[in-house]
């Protein structure tokens, strides 16, 4: 069984803190689990970010995590979902768990009709020569944190203010763009989108939880 937990609209540096902690302090009893969410207005820079990518940040906050990946922008409309896996016991790695999530991503937006596909040289996924979801991991003592992020119904502007991932003039897109129905559009997209990771890391059965994570 999977953990599903559905957190609304959250600062990212609290969630940042907890899940780095559930992976330095594994705890047996823990399983995997998908954190679904949406991000304040933020900035983030991957490991190797570059400060340089920062072209106008404004009163956005910046914060520097510890993920994979250059810059990228969290905001509300913008579906992230966090995987928190034990990948050592799984024996995967993280190119893996890349695929798996960008497959997730890429049958999601066949379903709605949209011919979506990943870049093995540009982790994501791309409709066209758009950007829809990005993606930055972290894996420390054989588990995952951080995860992926799909533009659903947002606000693009921020992504003029940066060079999305790194890459100077990359265009973005979003569901709500490309698809006819915008009607709870986020909370379908969510649901189906949990669903798909669950299916392809093997679990059959889903606990969903509206409660933030702890630590336990």
């Amino acid at each position: 069984m999977i953990t599903v937990r559905r957190l609304g609209l959250q600062d990212y540096l609290p969630i940042w803190k907890v899940m780095r902690y559930i992976a330095d302090h594994p705890e047996r009893r823990r399983g995997d689990e998908l954190w679904l969410l949406s991000h304040k207005p933020v900035f983030t820079l991957g490991q190797a970010g570059r400060q340089e990518h920062l072209l106008n940040p404004g009163v956005i906050p910046v914060i520097q995590t510890d993920r994979g990946g250059q810059v990228t922008y969290h905001g509300p409309g913008q579906l992230v979902i966090y995987l928190l896996l034990d990948l050592r016991k799984r024996k995967m790695g993280a190119r893996d768990l890349v695929t798996l999530i960008e497959s997730a991503i890429v049958e999601l937006l066949q379903d709605a009709g949209i011919n979506g596909a990943a870049r093995p040289e540009a982790p994501g996924v791309y409709v066209e020569d758009a950007k829809i979801a990005a993606l930055g991991l972290r894996i420390r003592k054989g588990r995952s944190y951080h995860g992926l992020s799909l533009n659903v119904d947002m606000d693009l502007e921020p992504f003029t203010r940066i060079n999305p991932c790194g890459y100077q003039g990359l265009q973005v897109t979003q569901l709500a763009d490309l698809v006819p129905d915008r009607d709870r559009l986020m909370q379908r997209t969510a649901v189906q989108l949990a669903n798909k990771l669950a299916a392809r890391l093997g679990h059959e059965q889903i606990d969903h939880q509206n409660t933030p994570p702890g630590i336990v």
